[in-house]
């Protein structure tokens, strides 16, 4: 019960943290964190406020998306993120939000090219943006084949370098090792959509930074012989 309950606190404050970093309007976002040992994931409600989610509001659903404890609806996103939860075995969060501009160019569907060393701090080459779900895909299961045309888009790619995607025509979606690591990965997706934006603004003709500069940047932070920050971090 300990356990359950600090998840339950994190997942609380994380989406909390979605108003605090500017990535939501209204409730247009959520987040979700995973107990691997126990098989659960716990998630936000659907259309409750921020400001007036409580902890026994959260839902908890085992990972074969069965309703374990909680009376509101779960996120109608739910099936996306347990679908995400059981193909990337690594991640322990993930966040959703229709954040500005990681939004315009998942509507544009337009990936996000790395332009820049802020961008190769936290990924590992281009954002990239999924194909658009056909109309039998939005007509039977639409949230979970939304995480089926992510885990498709990730078959050569690994998601581990990669925090985060376009969900074409949709928005956003980021994930981590814990709820808090994927609302940092969407605010930092966030940033990365608007410098890119400006950046195409001034040189519609820009051409992204090479592999060597992206490796250098990505390793130094991530690799296993990181030296950017300190030991414990």
């Amino acid at each position: 019960m300990a356990l359950l309950y600090t998840l339950k606190k994190q997942v609380l404050e994380a989406n909390k943290q979605l108003e605090k970093y500017g990535l939501v309007t209204f409730t247009w976002g959520n987040v979700s964190a995973v107990d691997r040992d126990e098989g659960i994931m716990v998630i936000k409600p659907s259309g409750i406020p921020y400001e007036e989610l409580k902890i026994e509001q959260l839902v908890v659903m085992s990972l074969d998306g069965e309703r374990i404890e909680g009376e509101l609806n779960p996120s109608s996103d739910t099936p996306t993120h347990l679908y995400l939860y059981n193909n990337f075995p690594k991640i322990g969060g993930i966040t959703h939000t229709h954040s500005i501009w990681a939004t315009s160019f998942a509507q544009a569907k337009r990936p996000i090219m790395a332009l820049g060393t802020t961008h190769a701090d936290y990924f590992r080459g281009e954002i990239p943006c999924t194909r658009t779900l056909t109309n039998e895909e939005i007509e039977k299961e639409y949230e979970q084949n939304t995480g089926k045309i992510i885990v498709e888009l990730f078959n050569n790619l690994d998601e581990n370098e990669l925090p985060g995607v376009l969900v074409a025509n949709h928005g956003p979606f980021s994930w981590g090792k814990d709820a808090f690591s994927s609302v940092k990965n969407a605010k930092i997706l966030e940033t990365i959509a608007e410098m890119a934006y400006r950046t195409y603004v001034l040189n519609d003709n820009v051409k992204g930074i090479n592999d060597f500069l992206i490796n250098k940047h990505f390793l130094r932070k991530h690799g296993a012989n990181k030296y950017y920050g300190q030991n414990d971090e």
